[in-house]
C-alpha cells in the first residue's frame, strides 16, 4: 500500500511515545510505502487533491528517528490510506485541511474521517453519553460553575479547545482562588467551559483506552505527580499496563456504535474512576507505551485493519 501521514514535522517526534513513528513502523514493517505530509501541504487542483510528500523512513534508535526523502507530488485520489496525525489544537488551518479531505470521501480511506474530526469535539463527544460520564456542564456563567462545585464538593474545569491538560484546574468551594480560575478560564464570563465532578480516585490513575473501529486495543493506566491531579504523560504522569474491565467494557459499548458511524477508527478514550472524561480523535497517543508495557504490536494491528479495509 501507499499511506500518507499528515502530521507534524519530523523535529517534533520523540521515539519513545509518538504513535505516529510507531504507526510509521509497523507499516514498514508490513513492506508499505509509507509518505510525510504537513497540512499545509494538501491542495486541490482542478477538482483533485494533491499532496507535496516525502518518502518517510522510521528508525526509533536512530537519530533523527524519522527521516524524509526529496519532495514529490501524490494525487491522494490514487493512494490507499491517508493517516491524519496533525496534534492539537483544533484551529482554522486543521478545520481547512478536514475540509480539503472531504474531497476525498469515496475514493481514499482516510482515518479517521474528517467529517468525524470536525463533529467530534474531545471534551463534548463524551457528553453524548451520560450514562457513562461524571456530572458534566458546559456554561460560561461564573455562578453556575460555583454552584456546581459547591454541589460536588469539587469540579475540574477545561478548556473546551484544550488539550494535553493546559488549562485543566480543579476548584473547591473553599479555595479563596476559586473565583479567579472561574474569571480566568471563562474570560470574565464570556467563554464557556466543561465543569465535571471531581473524581478523588483520579489520584490512582487515568486509563487510556485505545479503540481501533470500536473494540479495545488495550489499556494503561497513567498516574499523576504528587504535585499535579493530571495524569497526561506531557505533564509528568507515568504509565503503567491495565486492564480492559467491566466498568470500561459498559463505556465502549455505549460508544462504539457512534464512532463508527461518524468514521472514527482510531480513538483514546480516557476513564477516571469508572467514568468517560474525554474522547481523543485527533491524534491519539499511548500505542508505544502499550507496546512497550505489554510486549504487543498494537500498531500492527491498525495497519492490519487498513489492509483489510483497502482490501
Amino acid at each position: 500500500m501507499d499511506i500518507v501521514v499528515i502530521m507534524d514535522g519530523p523535529e517534533t517526534v520523540n521515539p519513545e511515545t509518538d504513535t505516529s513513528l510507531s504507526l510509521i513502523l509497523a507499516a514498514q514493517d508490513r513492506g508499505h510505502a509509507v509518505w510525510h505530509c504537513l497540512a499545509g501541504d494538501v491542495e486541490l487542483i482542478d477538482g483533485t487533491i494533491w499532496a507535496r510528500v516525502r518518502p518517510a523512513v522510521a528508525a526509533p534508535d536512530a537519530a533523527p528517528p524519522l527521516e524524509l526523502g526529496p519532495m514529490r507530488r501524490l494525487d491522494l485520489t490514487q493512494v490507499d490510506a491517508v493517516l491524519i496525525r496533525t496534534d492539537p489544537p483544533f484551529n482554522s488551518a486543521y478545520l481547512h485541511l478536514t475540509l480539503l479531505l472531504d474531497h476525498l470521501v469515496d475514493q481514499t480511506l482516510v482515518v479517521n474521517a474528517p467529517r468525524g474530526l470536525r463533529d467530534a469535539n474531545e471534551k463534548l463527544y463524551a457528553c453524548r453519553f451520560p450514562e457513562v460520564t461524571p456530572p458534566t456542564i458546559v456554561t460560561a456563567d461564573p455562578a453556575r460553575l460555583t454552584k456546581f462545585a459547591q454541589a460536588h464538593g469539587a469540579a475540574v474545569l477545561k478548556p473546551i479547545a484544550g488539550h494535553g491538560g493546559r488549562g485543566v484546574m480543579a476548584i473547591h468551594p473553599d479555595d479563596h482562588d476559586a473565583a479567579s480560575i472561574i474569571d480566568t478560564l471563562t474570560d470574565r464570563g464570556r467563554v464557556p467551559v466543561v465543569a465535571q465532578r471531581f473524581l478523588e480516585n483520579v489520584a490512582a490513575g487515568d486509563k487510556r483506552i485505545l479503540l481501533l473501529d470500536g473494540e479495545p486495543l488495550g489499556a494503561i493506566l497513567r498516574i499523576p505527580t504528587a504535585a499535579d491531579f493530571r495524569a497526561n504523560i506531557c505533564v509528568g504522569g507515568t504509565t503503567v499496563a491495565s486492564e480492559i474491565e467491566d466498568a470500561d467494557r459498559r463505556i465502549i459499548d455505549a460508544i462504539a456504535p457512534s464512532l463508527r458511524a461518524d468514521g472514527l477508527v482510531f480513538v483514546g478514550l480516557d476513564v477516571v474512576d469508572g467514568y468517560l472524561t474525554e474522547v481523543n480523535v485527533t491524534s491519539p497517543t499511548g500505542i508505544r507505551q502499550l507496546a512497550d508495557l505489554t510486549g504487543t504490536r498494537p500498531d500492527i494491528d491498525v495497519i492490519h485493519w487498513l489492509e483489510r479495509r483497502v482490501r
